[in-house]
């Protein structure tokens, strides 16, 4: 038996499945902003940037001439510096620190720490991947407003 449908009625039923699919489908969170300051001649900067984006934050880069005024300003410890600096949901995020833990800490929103960073620039860390797969070990660390360091993720 075969069941042939005007494309009237088989535009109608269309819309009413789209409808339906849609009233019980959980509303989408729009993108998290998220701006990223670096030196203009950065390029590993970019790279983290795009993996940020491929992580479905919305990010817009500053080339800001005076990085060290700028970590000042979020209060990231001298000893967690790196190259570039984040701001998130008021939290700042200091280097090449893994989406998985940004998303951790935007999830968490701890009230104790002023925000994360990976100290330095390890080969392996996102946006700073070598092409033969050489991986150092490194740690994610948080900070408070007071200059206090502890392990995020080690």
């Amino acid at each position: 038996m075969t069941l042939t449908l005007s494309r009237r009625a088989f535009v109608g039923a269309a819309a009413g499945s789209l409808a339906a699919a849609a009233c019980g489908s959980p509303r989408r969170t729009p993108p998290q902003a998220m701006t990223i300051y670096r030196d203009p001649s950065c390029g590993c900067c970019e790279a983290w940037a795009g993996i940020a984006r491929q992580a479905g934050y919305e990010v817009r880069v500053v080339d800001h001439p005076d990085m060290p005024a700028i970590k000042r300003r979020y209060g990231v410890p001298d000893r967690l510096l790196s190259c570039h600096t984040s701001v998130v949901g008021n939290y700042a995020v200091e280097g090449h620190v893994p989406l998985v833990d940004v998303r951790r800490l935007l999830k968490a929103r701890p009230a104790q720490i002023k925000g994360i960073a990976v100290p330095g620039m390890p080969i392996g860390s996102p946006g700073m991947e070598s092409p033969d797969g050489t991986r150092q070990k490194f740690q994610v660390m948080a900070f408070d407003g007071g200059g206090r360091v502890s392990v995020f993720r080690g």
